[in-house]
């Protein structure tokens, strides 16, 4: 599919879909990043998403992602290891937007993990990301969480 259904708010929900797939994958199965690019790229669904988005977002989630959950360990009240691995690759895809996609603004990154969660997650796992991706906006966009500037 091509045109206008490919861009816009749809396309990158869909590329967010599909990165939390691709994580998700990545901490069951162990498969390195370029496997994952490869093997998703070939999928249909990946006809249907903001490609630019993914492909720029996805290697840097998956390369970066040990940063990444440092940052995430601040801010939850549980060892990394007992997250569900779908919760935690919301949060891996929110902390990096928060901290690298100013463009996208907070409220939007947070909506969008929490949607994750309602679709993916487990029962009630979207208040927990919620709650983690919100301590992360007041971390990582502290002025535009104030309403400063802009």
């Amino acid at each position: 599919m091509s045109g206008p259904e490919t861009k816009g708010a749809g396309a990158r929900t869909r590329a967010r879909e599909l990165m939390v797939q691709a994580l998700y994958q990545k901490q069951i199965a162990g498969h390195s990043t370029a496997e994952l690019v490869a093997q998703f790229r070939d999928d249909t669904a990946y006809a249907r998403v903001d490609q630019a988005f993914f492909d720029e977002m996805f290697p840097a989630i998956s390369d970066g992602q040990a940063d990444l959950e440092k940052t995430i360990d601040g801010l939850i009240d549980r060892p990394l290891g007992q997250l569900d691995p779908i919760e935690l690759s919301i949060l891996l895809i929110g902390v990096h937007e928060l901290g690298s996609r100013t463009d996208v603004p907070y409220k939007v990154v947070i909506d969008e993990g929490v949607n994750l969660a309602r679709r993916f997650g487990a029962t009630d796992g979207h208040k927990y990301v919620n709650a983690c991706l919100d301590a992360a906006a007041m971390s990582l966009r502290e002025l535009e969480v104030a309403g400063v500037g802009g």
